[in-house]
C-alpha cells in the first residue's frame, strides 16, 4: 500500500514541477477572470438597481457566489485533461502505462490534483484583489456545518469534474476528434453548473431537475454550500449523498470505457 502511495505521490511531485513551468499561464489567465468579474459586478448591480433582493439574496450575496466561484474554478475544474488524455491515446504515448503496475485513472487524477494545487494558489492572488475592492460585500455564512459538509463536497465536485473529463479523454478510443463532445459538454456545464447564474433563480421545476444532474455537482454544489445559497444542513446532506452517487456512477462508466476502449486499442510503438 505505502508503495502504491508513492508511486502516484511521485506522479503528484513530477505534475507539480511541469505545471509550474506553466505558471505565469496560470497567473495570466487568473487575471483575465477579473475583468469577467468586472463585467458581473456592473450586470449583477444593474440588475439589483431598485431591487434590495432578486431571488431572496442581497446583492453582496450574489457577489460573494460569483468570487467563490471563480476561485473554485480554478481549484477544483478540469481544464485540458480531456484533451491531454486523448493526445496520449492517439499518439500512442498510452502504451506505456499498459505493461506497467500502474493504474491509469489514478496517474491522471495525480497530474489533475497536481495542477489544480498550482492554479489555486495562484488564483488566490487575483481573488485577493477583488476582495480588496469587494470586501464592503463579500461576506460568508458563519455556521460550521458548512465547513464539514462543504469540504466533504468540493473533493467529490473535483472528482466529477475530473471524471467526466477522463471519459470525454478516452472517446478517442473511438473517435479522432473529441472536440465537439468537449464543446458541448463546456456549454452544458457552463450553463447548469452556475457560472453564468445562480441556478435557484431559475423556475422551481428547472432547479429540482438541475439537482438531479451531474453539472450541479461539478461547481455549483459546493459553492452553494459556502455562500449560503442552501440554507439548511439536510438539504446539502441530501445533496451530497446525490453527488456520492453520482460519483460512484461515473467511475463505473469510466472503468467500463477504459475496458472496452482497450479491446479497440491497437498498442504501435510507444
Amino acid at each position: 500500500m505505502i508503495a502504491t502511495l508513492n508511486k502516484y505521490w511521485q506522479s503528484f511531485l513530477v505534475g507539480i514541477q511541469s505545471n509550474i513551468v506553466y505558471r505565469w499561464n496560470f497567473f495570466l489567465r487568473g487575471l483575465f477572470s477579473l475583468t469577467h468579474l468586472i463585467v458581473v459586478v456592473a450586470l449583477w448591480s444593474a440588475a439589483y438597481h431598485g431591487h434590495p433582493t432578486i431571488g431572496g439574496f442581497s446583492l453582496g450575496a450574489t457577489l460573494t457566489y460569483f468570487v467563490v466561484m471563480l476561485g473554485l474554478q480554478y481549484f477544483i475544474g478540469a481544464f485540458n485533461e480531456d484533451y491531454q488524455i486523448s493526445e496520449e491515446i492517439r499518439n500512442g504515448l498510452i502504451n506505456q502505462f499498459l505493461l506497467k503496475p500502474i493504474n491509469y485513472f489514478a496517474y491522471r487524477f495525480s497530474i489533475f490534483i497536481s495542477a489544480r494545487t498550482v492554479s489555486g494558489l495562484l488564483i488566490l492572488i487575483p481573488v485577493g484583489v477583488a476582495y480588496a475592492f469587494l470586501h464592503h460585500d463579500i461576506s460568508l455564512p458563519p455556521e460550521s456545518w458548512r465547513l464539514w459538509i462543504g469540504l466533504p463536497a468540493l473533493l467529490m465536485s473535483a472528482l466529477i469534474q475530473f471524471t467526466i473529463a477522463y471519459c470525454f479523454g478516452l472517446l478517442s478510443f473511438w473517435f479522432l476528434e473529441i472536440q465537439s463532445f468537449i464543446i458541448l459538454s463546456y456549454a452544458i456545464e457552463t450553463l447548469l453548473g452556475g457560472q453564468m447564474f445562480p441556478l435557484d433563480l431559475m423556475p422551481a421545476n428547472l432547479y429540482r431537475i438541475s439537482e438531479y444532474l451531474p453539472y450541479f455537482y461539478q461547481m455549483y454544489f459546493p459553492a452553494a454550500i459556502f455562500t449560503g445559497r442552501i440554507a439548511t444542513p439536510a438539504q446539502a446532506l441530501s445533496g451530497l449523498a446525490i453527488q456520492a452517487c453520482w460519483v460512484v456512477a461515473l467511475l463505473a462508466i469510466a472503468a467500463l470505457l477504459w475496458r472496452r476502449g482497450l479491446r479497440r486499442h491497437t498498442a504501435v510503438g510507444g
